[in-house]
């Protein structure tokens, strides 16, 4: 559908959007609603349909991000973070080579991460042109964050900001196919919190048919004990004198809401096991263990880590300081955090000559987190192949090494980007970029990226880096056995 203009229009179950035309003839569409502003009574509720409008609206710019706070500085400056205001949160995006009803082109579904607490569609690193360039409609879309999307009330929904990404992908079931997406052909794909989130995808039941492949990026399934995210509220209602409710917390102002909760988590850390928003496991939206569904699942899996994540959550704080300073103590809790032996220790050292006590027990955190639950879900799948990939090219930003989420402007091929930089350096290898975004693309269109299925033994698919002498840091922390963890 075509505007007198020549921008590009579509129309949607609520009405005609138009977008506009960019580099290379592609198609995009910004800040559709796929669900009504969260505001008022809907601010805890689940998300109700957006109400239809007359005419034809306006698609060229991004919509409003969803509330959050902004990162500390020692990480604003390392991801970007777009605020747009607006109460118009939960919108979507969409680029695409061919906006015709008939093109029926594969479908891909970015879930940003920040761990569930910041983050947006609008962080220019995941602009969507190169998947459409090259044959793929890509939908990006923002979803509630924090309290207002995770925190956990006796009077309103748990996993609201799950129940939006379930409206979002039943929002392009039912209208991306006049975009020039197929309905039957989506693959949702994620980062960190975004990944961990399609873990919950993948067991929810109400998500269940709106997708057909996934990808996980440095996140796996988990559920947190509730416990852990009733603190989070407790702590921001004690700071507002409100009861701990959906109600009270409904009556607060939004900026004074945000203010608690960025009291509130300055005062945690989630990566040694402190409160913190997530999700958790609830009889309505989120009833089986994310990890036992994933594993018993269906759906081709693409999942993997970077070499070196743990860079990105210690150095800019100076915490690799820290835990040279302990030393062997250092090894020894995160060892005991890990649930390693010492024997896997020791591998790690012969797998990682000449590493200090930070490294060591940054590896192990990451293998705690990532690495152990990422092998158990490949390694126990029986009815679908899952492949492995592991990304090693290592930052230009010193200390940032191979850090989490460094891989992002590879898969969006957005190198190019100036924000990409910020993470990533200044001498990026196009070449990495090009296998990497073309094996997420082959992913989605046939279902193989380009290496065989893990079989439960041996190393991941390499990206940028050379396979190390002997075992590498992965193999050396794989000896924990495919045996899934109970329920939370």
């Amino acid at each position: 559908m075509r505007a007198p203009s020549g921008r590009p229009r579509a129309g949607t179950g609520y009405g005609v959007v138009e977008g506009r035309r960019e580099a290379g003839g592609i198609a995009v569409f910004r800040g559709i609603p796929y669900a009504a502003p969260p505001v008022g009574a809907l601010r805890f509720a689940a998300p109700a349909p957006p109400e239809p409008w007359e005419g034809v609206r306006d698609a060229g710019a991004f919509g409003p991000t969803a509330p959050k706070v902004p990162y500390p500085d020692t990480f604003a400056a390392l991801l970007p973070d777009p605020e747009i205001p607006g109460d118009d949160c939960l919108n979507l995006n969409v680029w695409t080579p061919d906006p015709d009803p008939g093109a029926r082109l594969p479908v891909m579904v970015w879930i940003h991460g920040g761990a569930l607490t910041r983050g947006s569609a609008a962080v220019p690193v995941y602009d969507g042109a190169a998947f459409a360039r090259d044959g793929v409609v890509l939908v990006s879309f923002n979803y509630r964050l924090g309290a207002l999307g995770y925190g956990l009330f006796p009077d309103a929904p748990a996993n609201r900001g799950l129940l939006d990404q379930i409206a979002a992908l039943t929002w392009v079931r039912d209208n991306i196919e006049a975009f020039g997406g197929d309905p039957g052909r989506v693959t949702v794909f994620g980062e960190s919190a975004g990944a961990i989130s399609i873990g919950a995808l993948l067991a929810a039941p109400r998500a269940a048919g709106l997708f057909t492949r996934a990808v996980l990026q440095s996140g796996a399934p988990e559920v947190l004990p509730r416990d852990r995210v009733r603190t989070m509220v407790r702590r921001m209602a004690a700071l507002l004198k409100v009861p701990a409710t959906a109600g009270a917390f409904t009556a607060v102002a939004l900026p004074d809401l945000l203010r608690a909760q960025a009291a509130v988590l300055r005062r945690t850390n989630s990566l040694v096991g402190g409160p913190a928003f997530g999700l958790v496991a609830d009889p309505a939206t989120l009833p089986d263990d994310p990890l036992e569904a994933a594993a018993a699942g269906e759906v081709p899996l693409l999942l993997g880590w970077t070499a070196e994540e743990y860079r990105l959550w210690l150095a800019p704080t100076g915490a690799m300081r820290v835990l040279d300073r302990l030393g062997p103590l250092a090894v020894s809790l995160a060892r005991a955090r890990s649930g390693k032996d010492k024997a896997t220790v020791r591998a790690l050292r012969t797998a990682l000559p000449g590493a200090s006590a930070a490294e060591l027990a940054g590896q192990l955190l990451t293998d705690r987190l990532l690495r152990d639950p990422l092998r158990r879900l490949a390694g126990a799948r029986r009815s679908a192949p899952s492949h492995l990939y592991e990304f090693r090219w290592r930052s230009g930003v010193p200390g940032l090494g191979s850090c989490h989420a460094l891989e992002l402007g590879f898969v969006f091929d957005t190198l190019h980007v100036p924000e990409a930089a910020w993470l990533a350096g200044r001498d990026t290898p196009q070449e990495l970029a090009d296998e990497m975004h073309a094996a997420w693309v082959r992913f989605a269109v046939t279902g193989d990226p380009g290496w065989a299925p893990w079989d439960g033994s041996g190393p991941p698919k390499v990206f940028g880096g050379p396979e190390r002498e002997g075992e590498g840091a992965g193999e050396a922390l794989a000896a924990t056995p495919p045996v899934l963890p109970r329920p939370c």
